[in-house]
């Protein structure tokens, strides 16, 4: 059994209980999230989003079950809710006792008086459908209690808001209600109401610099009377894409036991273990194609085939997942174009901007073929693989193609091609055109892979061999003039002394640094490195920015200019154990981490500067894949590679 659980001093303020987030996910892209508090803190927060082409196309559909108690004559209202006012009204959060997140599912408890109720909410896996369950535990004096929840409503774009004009089309019926023909809801006693709730207020989105109110819509409550044991639930779940559910007893059953059979198959170590495990399942998720992906974060990324192939050992290989993961690989290869793989489709279209995440595919099936044996994997992949050696030797699109020393060159105007891509207003924050030291580590790995599959499937390996062996040699460019580490990027105009991480990723290439090179490396990244992840920039740079806060523009900037990634421990491990540095320092705070923000789970960035305060996604694909990873490599005997 995997457990984060809160006590009532960690749930009993809105100072702790709503900067704290829970996840449910449906496998599609769909999800359930909120706060502790019950505070919609975020746009994105409610019961049911709904992955209309999964895993993007998300909506939200049912914002909340507004629970009231009602124990004789008192009506005690245990929502919590902001207003464009400023007024918090209810603040149920008062009465809440504590909080468990047991094997991925959400349970509160919560007390008035001798009255102590629980509630917990799961989804179904492979369809977006949601079980909502209110159980009394105990009634004191109190021979039954009455439970109502009241139903708030929208069908809208997850990124957007929705304000009151006319009502919305809502059909009745004896168990419920179906909302504008795209979702029902079902429950007991339910009693029409219809009326809007306007100007909710979601204070995540002003700090972000985004619009941060909509108006919702009261379709009415679901009630009953319950003695000491009994309990009122309520389902959701999209028309168009599931069946009506089972109970929503049924689903969070069906969810705990999901997640232990997870960590089983992941052969879970420990708690925290199985902890990763399940947080990493909730990145897998199936397309609307029927293949597997990667969701890059919740709530508002979908899939980036970056952050799909940097996480690809830690989600897949780490947890056993082995021909789902093979079946992702194959699906990528298909998608190859111009030797280059589609970064996402996040904006509308898909995009192949990106000149890192072909050199992670390849890295991502050099793993899978060297965990697991699997060699016909490599014949089936070569075309795919040998087209991206291909096109970026002859040179493909944005600059991006092999220069005379073997190495790859990249850049286009107003474009970040590497993953250190923030742009604000068409300005490129981390101008990185030239050479960027990671992409050409991963590009002498993948041509020394590449040759290796050739000549195991009896194909010539000479043109990647020799191109390879050239490219090693030009690497020493790399070296900084005081054995100080690499230099980040080798451009026209000379090279980017700039202190960032992004060299640890050549540790990764056997034989490409001695282990003289790599301490030294150490010993000049050591300021990058936090108990939660790595900066993105030393703190001594005259760029750093210690705080990833403020408007959409803000944050860009800072982006990759000193923000902490968690998802850097994963190098940073691979680094250190190749000069037989075996200390957990480095993953230790990061699993406290799992406490803190997004439960259960790690967050895409934090402030560099302390107390190094999460920010970014909650809950983020590479950074749990890549703790998972490092965690293991550092507790098991698997390979440093």
């Amino acid at each position: 059994m995997s457990t984060i659980s809160l006590a009532k001093q960690a749930c009993g303020t809105l100072v702790e209980s709503a900067t704290r987030e829970w996840l449910v996910t449906d496998g599609r892209g769909g999800f359930a999230m909120g706060t502790v508090a019950g505070l919609a803190t975020r746009r994105y927060h409610g019961l049911l989003v709904v992955a209309t082409s999964p895993p993007g196309g998300r909506h939200l559909a049912l914002a909340a079950l507004d629970p009231v108690v009602i124990i004789g004559d008192r009506r005690v209202e245990l929502g919590v809710h902001e207003w464009r006012s400023g007024v918090l009204a209810p603040c149920g959060s008062d009465y809440l006792d504590g909080f468990d997140l047991i094997d991925g599912v959400p349970r509160w408890r919560w007390s008035i008086g001798s009255v102590t109720l629980e509630s917990e909410i799961a989804m179904t896996h492979g369809s977006p459908a949601v079980g909502v369950r209110w159980r009394l535990v105990s009634s004191g004096v109190h021979e039954h209690v009455a439970v109502e929840l009241h139903a708030l409503c929208t069908w809208r774009d997850v990124h957007g808001e929705r304000f009151a004009y006319g009502e919305p089309h809502v059909d009745v019926s004896n168990d419920g209600f179906m909302f504008e023909g795209a979702y029902s809801v079902r429950g007991p006693g339910f009693v029409c109401a219809g009326d809007w709730y306007a100007g909710v207020h979601h204070r995540e989105e002003a700090v972000r610099g985004l619009s941060a109110e909509e108006d919702l819509w009261h379709a009415g409550c679901f009630a009953s009377t319950l003695a000491v044991g009994e309990s009122i639930s309520v389902e959701a779940w999209a028309l168009q894409l599931a069946a009506a559910p089972p109970s929503a007893s049924t689903i969070i059953d069906n969810a705990r036991g999901r997640a232990r059979q997870v960590a089983s198959m992941a052969a879970a170590t420990d708690d925290v273990d199985a902890l990763l495990a399940h947080a990493a399942d909730q990145f897998i998720v199936t397309n609307a194609s029927g293949s597997p992906t990667v969701v890059a974060g919740y709530p508002w990324f979908g899939d980036w085939s970056r952050d799909t192939m940097t996480s690809y050992e830690g989600l897949f290989l780490e947890t056993n997942r082995i021909e789902e993961g093979r079946a992702l690989l194959v699906a990528a290869a298909k998608s190859v174009s111009e030797g280059m793989l589609a970064n996402t489709a996040d904006v509308g279209g898909l995009e192949y901007n990106t000149v890192d995440a072909a050199m992670w595919f390849l890295h991502a099936v050099q793993r899978h073929i060297t965990r697991t044996g699997d060699a016909d994997l490599g014949r089936e992949l070569f075309d795919a693989m040998s087209e991206i050696i291909d096109r970026h030797i002859t040179g493909t699109r944005f600059g991006i193609g092999m220069d005379a020393d073997g190495l790859i060159s990249e850049g286009a105007e107003g474009f970040a091609l590497t993953w250190m891509d923030a742009r604000v207003d068409g300005r490129v924050i981390t101008p990185r055109a030239g050479k960027p030291v990671e992409v050409n580590a991963l590009w002498i790995e993948g041509l020394e892979f590449v040759a290796t599959v050739a000549r195991s499937i009896g194909a010539d390996a000479s043109r990647f061999d020799a191109v390879a062996s050239r490219a090693r040699a030009a690497f020493v460019e790399y070296n900084t003039t005081d054995n100080s580490g690499l230099f980040d990027l080798l451009a026209p105009n000379g090279p980017d002394a700039s202190l960032r991480p992004n060299q640890l990723i050549a540790t990764k290439v056997p034989g490409l640094l001695t282990d003289d090179a790599i301490t030294d490396m150490l010993r000049a990244t050591d300021s990058l490195v936090t108990t939660v992840g790595l900066r993105s920039l030393d703190p001594g740079n005259t760029r750093y920015l210690g705080r990833h806060r403020g408007s959409p523009a803000e944050r860009d900037a800072a982006y990759h200019e000193g923000t902490i990634w968690p998802w850097l421990v994963g190098p940073l491990v691979d680094a250190r154990l190749r000069v037989g540095i075996t200390t957990t320092d480095v993953v230790d705070g990061l699993v406290a981490h799992l406490g803190d923000f997004g439960l259960g789970s790690v967050s895409e960035t934090l402030d560099g500067d302390a107390p190094h305060s999460a920010t970014g996604c909650p809950f983020q694909a590479w950074s749990v894949a890549e703790l998972l990873r490092a965690r293991r490599k550092l507790t098991t005997t698997h390979s440093p590679l």
